[in-house]
């Protein structure tokens, strides 16, 4: 073999080494599956999920909490912002059957639709309320809020028909303020033992996200168990703080970087342009192209925020990566060739 074509031949075989071992890393990124979108929940009144993370997923402090993580184990606490339908596209009074109202039709957090008297809950009054919902990833969207009629019972599932049929307080693109969202609603006159539910649709994508707040009016403001109730004193709720979100951070299978959802949402606090967090936008069918979760477990993906579409969209991304790269080696050979001849 001549000085030439050995030279060549070298030259052919790091050159496509050096292609194949670009490429490689390039297709384990898009295979490997980042922590899903976080999104929120109601800080005041404080939501069900909220009060039961706060209490410590791991040893919650009152009965309802420590019965709703019995039924969905504690790992949907750490997920506390991910009560959600991923494919909503507002029509959630049509797609959550009743008795499953609090867990936005997810069987992760079946806990939370546990019908008792005694969950942790918030002091209201009738008139005019200034509502907060923290958000670890801004949307534009619309929140609707909903009270429960009077005569509601606790006691049993909650229904659709138990919520009046129009929401008390509705806003659009309300101003997110240290990472809350803030804005005012006229809360209609109750007593005792009540529930407000909230609807936030993005409007952005099909997706939405569903609290329960368990609230109390009237002489039982103190966090009774409300009128036509046996049932104990249910202590009041706290919503989680900045310190109990960021301790279980690392246990949750979400994102719980704040950050921005795509470009242009108009938001106040999004995400800085320096924020490492990737910009989430919608696909095709409203889900997240970047939904997929990491294992919660070291084996699974985690069933909140991700998608089923994540997966093969990545495998696919890696196959054509994969492609690319045999006929970038394959034309490094015959250029190879060419200089042997």
């Amino acid at each position: 073999m001549t000085a030439r074509r050995k030279a060549a031949r070298t030259a052919g075989r790091k050159a496509t080494g050096i292609a194949l071992a670009g490429v490689a890393p390039l297709a384990l990124t898009m295979v490997t599956a980042g922590p899903a979108a976080a999104h929120g929940s109601m800080s005041d009144p404080v939501s069900r999920v909220s009060a039961c993370y706060a209490e410590g997923p791991e040893s919650p402090k009152s009965a309802a909490c420590k019965a709703a993580v019995q039924a969905s184990g504690a790992q949907a606490f750490y997920d506390w912002n991910g009560v959600r339908d991923g494919n909503a596209g507002g029509e959630s009074k049509t797609k959550i059957p009743d008795g499953k109202l609090c867990s936005g039709g997810d069987d992760k957090y079946k806990g939370l639709d546990l019908p008792r008297a005694d969950w942790p809950s918030s002091k209201l009054q009738a008139g005019k309320h200034t509502f907060h919902y923290r958000a670890t990833a801004p949307h534009k969207g619309s929140f609707e809020l909903y009270l429960t009629k009077k005569g509601y019972d606790p006691t049993k599932p909650l229904k659709w028909s138990d919520l009046e049929d129009k929401p008390f307080a509705k806003v659009t693109d309300p101003t997110l303020t240290n990472g809350e969202y803030v804005f005012d609603g006229k809360v209609p006159a109750r007593s005792g033992r009540h529930l407000v539910y909230s609807i936030w649709q993005r409007s952005d994508s099909p997706e939405a996200f569903y609290t329960c707040s368990d609230v109390v009016f009237g002489k039982d403001s103190g966090g009774g168990a409300g009128a036509g109730s046996s049932a104990a004193p249910a202590p009041a709720a706290s919503a989680p703080t900045d310190g109990q979100i960021a301790a279980g951070a690392d246990k949750s299978s979400m994102d719980m970087n704040p950050h921005d959802h795509g470009a242009g949402t108009g938001h106040s606090g999004a995400a800085a342009p320096d924020d490492p967090a990737p910009a989430h936008g919608a696909g095709a069918d409203g889900l997240h192209p970047d939904g997929a979760a990491r294992p919660a477990d070291g084996k699974r993906l985690a069933e909140t925020g991700g998608d089923s579409s994540t997966a093969p969209l990545a495998i696919g991304g890696a196959a054509v990566l994969a492609t690319g790269a045999a006929v970038l080696f394959a034309t490094t050979r015959r250029r190879a060739a060419r200089l042997r001849g």
